[in-house]
């Protein structure tokens, strides 16, 4: 072999093998390029049969797929509506067989859950009145009462060195206040030939009447309710002198005029009632009084002239006094000789309201013939949670 050939064989060598190594790699990629092809297909195979299988479902139902979450509560609004216009509950009884509605039918109990629209329909007034219940903590309970646990000592603590002995600190204080939950009732009524007009709301003219029964027994009970039956109100615990003030009884400041305000300082009797509230509770209080103390102290003004009262800078803000908000309760009491005419706390700390989330309405059309009562009832409690964190001003003279 001569040399020329020789240097054309090593040369053609290298140039085979890496002809062989890129057809290698190529096969390997069309292997890759298939395998993915193939689980993409497989995938959207599979979407498209979960897709037809939804479709079947909604359309054997009778409804577009996307509005199944919205017409989960449809069968129970039909069937409570039929209940309320013509005393009809098969409706109510069957949803509670079938598992559609939990807990519909409690006829046992005292008549029918009301629809989850128009129970948050009335929610929604009784969050919007002017009651305890916008400033007070609420909470949803199951059972029959609700335990509060306050601790209203300090903490025990103490300072240690490294050499010397540890000094056992003290334990703190618990208190429990049970809050049990009482029947709160309305009992609205209405003619046979109203409800058998198809064009009239029963829902929203129920939704109404017992939201409005309910939201002013409420404001009252949380006031001046005595514990039997009711809630049990703030101004029923024991009342003392702020300088007498023994956990279980409300502190309060007197004006130092009896059934008045000072005549010569007026407004002294305000700040000492705030700065009688600890600094811990202050942030978030708020004034509570009926309109015609309002009316007599928003004309206060300090020492250079000033109002102390300030209306809110927008629709639905709280007034404000001395930068505290102000919520006008009818059912405080009047300015009047040892009457407790203004509170102020941090109701948020101080009073707790305990309720139970299901409303109930008994149809009765036997007892005001020719009219139908709807007999609604709910459970509810309150009471003081925190005797620390609300104080009275009293007009009296000490």
């Amino acid at each position: 072999m001569t040399e020329t050939e020789t240097k054309s064989g090593g040369s053609q060598a290298p140039a085979a093998e890496v002809k062989q190594a890129l057809n290698s790699f190529l096969y390997d990629f069309r292997e890759f390029q298939a395998d993915v092809k193939s689980r993409l297909q497989q995938q959207e195979e599979r979407l498209t049969m979960l897709d037809r299988k939804s479709q079947m479902t909604a359309s054997a139902a009778g409804r577009p797929a996307l509005s199944r979450a919205a017409d989960l509560d449809a069968p129970h609004k039909k069937a409570f509506a039929s209940y309320l216009r013509n005393g009809d509950d098969d409706g109510l009884r069957g949803l509670e067989l079938e598992g559609k509605a939990l807990g519909a039918s409690v006829a046992a109990e005292g008549g029918y859950l009301v629809d989850p629209e128009t129970s948050e329909a009335i929610k929604s007034v009784l969050r919007s009145t002017a009651s305890i219940r916008t400033i007070a903590q609420v909470v949803t309970v199951e059972s029959s009462s609700f335990d509060v646990l306050v601790d209203h000592s300090d903490i025990g603590s103490g300072w240690a060195t490294e050499t010397a002995h540890q000094v056992e600190t003290d334990t703190p204080l618990i208190e429990r206040v049970s809050i049990p939950l009482h029947e709160l009732s309305a009992m609205p009524k209405a003619s046979q030939r109203l409800l058998d007009d198809s064009a009239f709301d029963i829902e929203g003219w129920l939704a109404a009447r017992i939201a409005d029964k309910f939201a002013r027994a409420e404001a009252a009970a949380f006031i001046n309710g005595d514990g039997i039956d009711k809630p049990k109100g703030f101004l029923s615990h024991p009342l003392v002198p702020e300088g007498a003030w023994a956990w279980g009884s409300l502190g309060y400041v007197a004006t130092g005029m009896d059934g008045d305000f000072d005549a010569v300082s007026p407004s002294d009797a305000i700040l000492d009632l705030v700065y009688s509230l600890g600094a811990e509770y202050r942030s978030g209080a708020a004034f509570v009084m009926n309109s015609r103390t309002a009316g007599a102290v928003r004309k206060m003004k300090d020492a250079d002239g000033r109002f102390l009262w300030s209306d809110g800078l927008s629709a639905g803000e709280p007034a404000r006094l001395l930068g505290y908000a102000v919520l006008i309760a009818e059912d405080m009491p009047d300015i009047a000789s040892g009457t407790v005419a203004i509170a102020f706390g941090n109701f948020q700390a101080g009073y707790t309201i305990a309720e139970r989330p299901d409303l109930r309405v008994l149809r009765d059309p036997f007892s005001a013939k020719p009219h139908v009562l709807f007999y609604a009832t709910k459970r509810v409690g309150g009471d003081v949670s925190d005797f620390a964190a609300i104080k009275l001003l009293r007009f009296s003279a000490a």
